[in-house]
């Protein structure tokens, strides 16, 4: 390890078999985040799901919800690339992780 070299985190990889309930719901947080901190995702969010807010403080810990999260990010195919590239994951990983989801 060089200790002059900017550290760069390893993105984790999922085998299309292996992907847990707890990695699609990390999966699915990340996807939160990404939502959250898009000035014009978030406002389309709260619009088409009727989630406010506050709902999405107290719903973040539901299954359903993350789901909900990932068809989202599943419905619009730009928004898809750019959380899988801002992510550090392949596109097939929000498939695969709603699969595993309520």
């Amino acid at each position: 390890m060089d200790p002059f070299k900017t550290y760069q985190p390893k993105p984790k990889s999922f085998a299309p078999g292996k992907l847990t309930v707890e990695d699609a719901e990390a999966v699915a947080m990340t996807a939160v985040a990404f939502i959250v901190g898009d000035e014009t995702l978030m406002p389309r969010f709260f619009a088409l799901t009727g989630c406010g807010p506050d709902d999405l403080r107290t719903r973040i810990g539901e299954g359903a919800f993350l789901g909900a999260v990932l068809d989202f990010i599943l419905g619009d195919e730009p928004s898809l690339l750019d959380f899988a590239a801002t992510a550090g994951l392949p596109p097939e990983v929000m498939m695969l992780a709603r699969e595993k989801l309520p």
